[in-house]
């Protein structure tokens, strides 16, 4: 298919936040072929989409999620991780089913295009019918079984978990034209033994997969892990070769010096979920000295059970502005840098240098934003726009591989209502 995004304003993320006024952009199957003023001979036999009044940008990457958690949506607040997880969480998860993870991803799917997503990246179970989902939406994803054990071993080759992780990756890495790739997701050090973490990265050594990985999201965590091992849960994951992979680490809250060293070593990508962490009151990432020592941060909404949506342009938001108020510095995470994280930095972390831009030969994963809105007039500087005043819902348009997903409230290749179908029998069945 081929597509014409006609006099558009076009944020590149190229050169520092580049922004190019009344433009043309054109889409040929899966790949930004032409930007400027497109000749006759370009734009035939393409649909031409009037982009007067809206902004076209790369997707935003969602850099850690748990994309079927949308059935457990206000279904348990206002409490500590640890209770919430172990007394509530966990226990409902056990009972979900092929169908609930199913309707589950697409019902997340939906509220990742409609408010500007086309990349996300999930650690959850019951993979297959994620991976399905993500299949026939037509959204991109990375994806890993999240992996738990805390027994010693030391022979983990009957871990059900473990070889379905395996046989996940084999099947589905490099799927759906390239838009599935898969990784491998060590829960976390509290809910995996020492030696279950070197099995994983040993495996993933085997298949040459990335790692997906909880890390030092809350300060109980810090301090059991230094009780327990004497040294910090990155430091812990170092000594366990994990970082000898290219790792994606959730939350790193209370990560010190000596371990944002460690990550910048190592390549090591830090999701930043202020939503979520805030909402657990696991406390604030120390995102801007990680950013300043050269670690790659990247954007995160988490699940919907913890957040309680997955909207990026919020976590766009939160990230420049949290920074500023915990430091009292109104220089800290400016709206380029939150920007930044939420697009090509997202691209880094995945190994995508043709992800997270607008240029000649990038994929074609873009979304339209629409303007003309009360809230976003007058456009003094787009860039601050887009960090300050943008919500999900002005997202009017959504392109992943050069195929539209969604537009104008409709979506292309998901049917609402029979997700919505799905939805309640789940529902009812769970609760």
């Amino acid at each position: 298919m081929k597509y014409v995004f006609k006099n558009a304003m076009v944020l590149t993320m190229n050169n520092n936040t580049e922004v190019l006024k009344s433009c043309d952009v054109l889409i040929e199957n899966d790949i930004i072929s032409g930007i400027g003023n497109l000749n006759n001979e370009q734009i035939q036999g393409a649909r031409i989409i009037d982009a007067s009044g809206k902004l076209l940008m790369p997707g935003l990457i969602n850099g850690h999620c748990h994309v079927p958690m949308t059935l457990l949506r206000n279904y348990a607040d206002d409490m500590s991780l640890q209770t919430w997880l172990f007394e509530h969480i966990f226990p409902t998860e056990e009972k979900l089913i092929g169908d609930d993870i199913y309707y589950g991803s697409l019902l997340g799917i939906m509220e990742l295009i409609a408010s500007g997503t086309t990349c996300f990246i999930d650690m959850y179970d019951h993979m297959n019918d994620l991976a399905k989902a993500v299949e026939e939406s037509g959204i991109r994803a990375q994806l890993s079984r999240g992996m738990i054990n805390a027994s010693d071993g030391p022979d983990f080759s009957d871990d059900a978990r473990l070889n379905e992780t395996i046989d996940f990756y084999k099947k589905w890495n490099g799927a759906a034209n390239g838009r599935i790739t898969g990784a491998f997701a060590p829960h976390a050090i509290y809910t995996c033994s020492p030696a279950y973490i070197k099995a994983i990265s040993e495996a993933a050594k085997k298949y040459e997969a990335p790692i997906h990985v909880h890390l030092d999201e809350t300060l109980v965590e810090h301090e059991d892990c230094l009780k327990k091992y004497g040294k910090t849960p990155t430091q812990h994951l170092y000594d366990l070769g994990i970082f000898e992979h290219k790792t994606v680490a959730a939350h790193c809250v209370w990560i010190t010096e000596e371990d944002i060293k460690i990550m910048v070593d190592n390549n090591v990508t830090m999701t930043h979920n202020p939503s979520s962490n805030l909402k657990l009151a696991s406390g604030i990432a120390p995102v801007p000295n990680a950013l300043r020592r050269g670690v790659n941060v990247i954007l995160g909404t988490d699940g919907a059970s913890s957040n309680n949506n997955l909207n990026m342009f919020e976590e766009i938001n939160l990230a420049a502005l949290i920074h500023k108020g915990v430091n009292q510095n109104p220089l800290l995470i400016n709206a380029a840098e939150a920007l930044r994280m939420a697009t090509v930095n997202g691209a880094a972390a995945l190994g995508m240098d043709n992800l997270g831009v607008i240029k000649e030969g990038a994929k074609a994963d873009v979304i339209l934003i629409d303007m003309d809105k009360p809230h976003l007039m007058p456009v003094h500087n787009v860039i601050s726009a887009l960090a300050y005043s943008v919500q999900g819902a002005d997202v009017c348009l959504t392109m992943v591989d050069g195929a539209i997903l969604y537009e104008n409230g409709e979506f292309k290749t998901i049917d609402k209502e029979k997700v919505s179908y799905g939805i309640k029998k789940s529902y009812e069945r769970l609760f």
